[in-house]
Parts: C-alpha cells; structure tokens; sequence
C-alpha cells in the first residue's frame, strides 16, 4: 500500500478567513510585524495575487474530489493498521514492565506519614475541592523541590548577618518550566512558590480520538531555553506515557540537552516510567505516586473543578 502512496501529494484548501488568521499569528509571533501592516498586506496584495493565479486551479482540483476520498480512506487504515500494531507492541511493554525494575533516573517521593496523610485527602471522594486544591498545591511543592534537587548546582559562598561566611550551593544557571496542558497547570503554584520568578511555557498534547496516539497541537516555550541549566517538565498524571514522550521530543527538538530535563508529576505507572527512560535513558523523572498503568486522570478535573 506504502508503494501506491509514493509520490502522492494533497493540497489542503481552507477559507479565507482562516488564513488570515494564521497568517496574522505567525507574522506577529515569528517575524515581529504588526497585526495592522498584516491585514494590509493581505487585502492589497495576498488576496488579490491569489483570486488572480490559484483560483484558476480549481478546474483541475475538482474533478479529482472523488479520488481524494479514496485516496484518504486508503491513508486512514494504514493509520488503523500502524495504530494496532503501536498497541500491541505498548501491551508487550507493559508485560515487560511489570518484572524489570524501574531506572536509577526515577526518583519517588519517600511515602512519609505526612505525605500519606496528604495523599489520603487528596484522593478521599469526600474531600472538598477546597482542600483539595490546598493539599495537592502542598504536595506540588513537595514534588517541585524534589525536583530541584535533580538539577545541577555549584559551590558558592556568602555572608551571613552574623558576620561569618557560608559555604552552600547555588543552581549552576536558570531553571525554567515548561506545563504539559492541562494537567501540568495543576503543578504551576507550587512552582511559584519554589522558583517565583520562573520562566515557562506551554505544550498542548492530546490523544488521538481514531488511534489514540498523542497529538502536538500547541508549543510556546520559553526563549533561549537551550541555555538553560536545567528544564522541569510539568504534568500532573502519566499513564502509557505517550503524551510525556512527545513533551520530551519537543524541548530535545528545540536544542534541550536530554540529561537537564526533569519530569515531575504527581503519578506514573510503571509501564510509562519503563517507556519513557527507555527512550530517554539520560532524563529524571519524580513521581510523588506510583499507580495502576491507566488510570482516568481524576487530578485536573477535581483541581479545576471542571
């Protein structure tokens, strides 16, 4: 089937106002211009250029609508197929997962009698979503200083009101953020309150409604964050792992070293902690909880309430 597609090429036709909008975010975002001098240029000479040259095409394009059709039709069960196939090998994992032990690059949270006091309530039906959102922003903290103590510091020495020099350690470069919507969003006050001035930014990454493999719908990340020292990676839950793996890709793909990321969540299942240092040996994760491979992800919708 693979053969009948070489060379294939699909044109993809969207109406006018759309371009327009995205053509006013990508000129605005990436090469600074402003949302008037856009507009401008699209009715003088975007719009013009194109009634004039492409709309002539539509002669040919019409005729091969039915061919289309089959043609994704065709495309859509290579992706059923491929989807299958990611499914099984995802099973197989799993099963692995359960008897090889996890990397020395997964940190969890030391169950102490506050944390599970904590845990309890969290997790209690009854719980309001008052003291909900208290106690899991408390735990948040915790998760995000257990982080910190992932990324790479260096000796440096004050002085004290008492007069006397300390030797103590100071993060060795900036430490930014990037929260893997929406869950991620739930870590982002106890971020605040353990690195304030925190730089950030966000991916969107959803799953597939068809094949169920995550989707990159949106990336702002912040600027220059090659440079940084160090990267947390913010979600509240990870399951199979996939949308983590993809977050992952992401920060690698725009210049992140991959042993200065940190993943911290609130949970993660086996399989997923297997999958995703497997991939990424040199990366560290923390996990506040260890639970079932898949589970619904209850902790945004109680924590927004939504």
């Amino acid at each position: 089937m693979n053969g009948l597609l070489t060379g294939l090429q699909i044109y993809c036709e969207a109406d006018a106002d759309t371009c327009l909008s995205r053509r006013i975010l990508r000129d605005v975002e990436y090469r600074g211009r402003s949302v008037e001098g856009v507009i401008k240029q699209w009715f003088m000479w975007v719009k013009p250029n194109f009634e004039k040259r492409s709309n002539k095409s539509r002669q040919y394009v019409d005729p091969q609508r039915k061919n289309a059709d089959m043609v994704a039709q065709s495309i859509e069960q290579m992706l059923l197929e491929k989807s299958r196939h990611h499914r099984a090998a995802l099973l197989q994992l799993e099963l692995q997962a359960q008897s090889e032990p996890l990397s020395k690059k997964v940190v969890i949270l030391e169950p102490t009698p506050q944390l599970k006091a904590m845990n309890t309530i969290i997790r209690d039906f009854d719980t309001s979503s008052e003291d909900f959102i208290f106690y899991f922003d408390r735990l948040a903290t915790l998760i995000i200083e257990q982080a910190m103590n992932n990324v790479r510091f260096t000796s440096a020495t004050v002085h004290t009101p008492a007069g006397y020099e300390y030797h103590g350690l100071s993060p060795d470069g900036e430490v930014s953020a990037v929260v893997l919507l929406r869950g991620g969003a739930a870590l982002e006050t106890g971020l605040k309150r353990v690195i304030p001035d925190c730089k950030s930014g966000r991916v969107l990454i959803q799953s597939s409604i068809q094949t169920g493999e995550p989707e990159l719908h949106y990336s702002r990340l912040p600027r220059d964050i090659e440079k940084h020292e160090s990267v947390l990676l913010l979600d509240a839950q990870m399951s199979s792992g996939g949308s983590a793996l993809m977050a992952v890709q992401v920060l690698i793909d725009h210049g992140v070293a991959q042993d200065r990321i940190v993943l911290a969540t609130y949970s993660a299942g086996r399989m997923g902690l297997h999958r995703l240092t497997s991939v990424f040996p040199d990366m560290t994760v923390v996990v506040c909880n260890m639970v079932p491979d898949i589970e619904d992800r209850w902790v945004e919708k109680r924590y927004f309430r939504c």
